[in-house]
């Protein structure tokens, strides 16, 4: 025969789930702490390194810039464009049109807008031309000329080089210790409004 169970019984067996549950809820808040502190950890890494490859990414992008820069009014004569001056980094603040543009290449009434890029994709390419559709309203001084566009990159993205070529822009990329235009001679660049 079994012991009659009573209602002491009852109470100390609540009391021993109860203290179990408590000590239960206490490891589990411990371990919700524990893994907020691993997960604050890994956001501050992410924001580390996100920072360190932006920061890597601009520098290579000025490298490419302070490859192509000096270059530029060379190249545009010889394809029949006669600037004569560049200016670098020509940033607008106007509403709707804000913009920076790496390097242009100017005379008095042709212009050629670069974009410098460590490697070059295709939405590079389609940021780039809506960029220059915009161009006029961004910088109205130069409403008159009549607007180019390249790209230049250390790395291009495969079939990218075509892809901006059927785009109407001029594709400046690495030759040696130098630059050049990989356009083909019948290559002609569309002009932006």
């Amino acid at each position: 025969m079994s012991d009659a169970v009573t209602i002491a019984d009852i109470y100390k067996l609540f009391e021993r789930t109860e203290a179990q549950f408590a000590e239960f809820q206490k490891e589990a808040d411990r371990r919700r702490e524990e893994a907020n502190r691993t997960m604050e950890e890994l956001k501050k890494q992410v924001q580390e390194t996100t920072k360190a490859v932006n920061n890597l990414t601009t520098r290579w992008g000025r490298f490419v810039e302070e490859m192509v820069e000096p270059a530029v009014v060379r190249l545009f004569q010889e394809r029949g464009i006669d600037v004569t001056q560049t200016m670098s980094r020509l940033k607008s603040k106007r509403p709707g049109a804000a913009m920076e543009i790496d390097i242009v290449a100017v005379n008095g009434s042709e212009l050629v807008a670069v974009e410098c890029k460590s490697r070059l994709s295709r939405d590079d390419v389609d940021d780039f031309v809506s960029r220059l559709q915009r161009f006029k309203v961004a910088f109205p001084q130069f409403r008159e000329f009549r607007v180019y566009g390249a790209v230049a990159a250390i790395e291009i993205d495969q079939g990218i080089d075509v892809y901006a070529y059927r785009r109407g822009l001029f594709v400046i990329k690495q030759s040696g210790e130098t630059v050049k235009i990989i356009n083909d001679t019948q290559f002609q660049p569309l002009g932006f409004a």
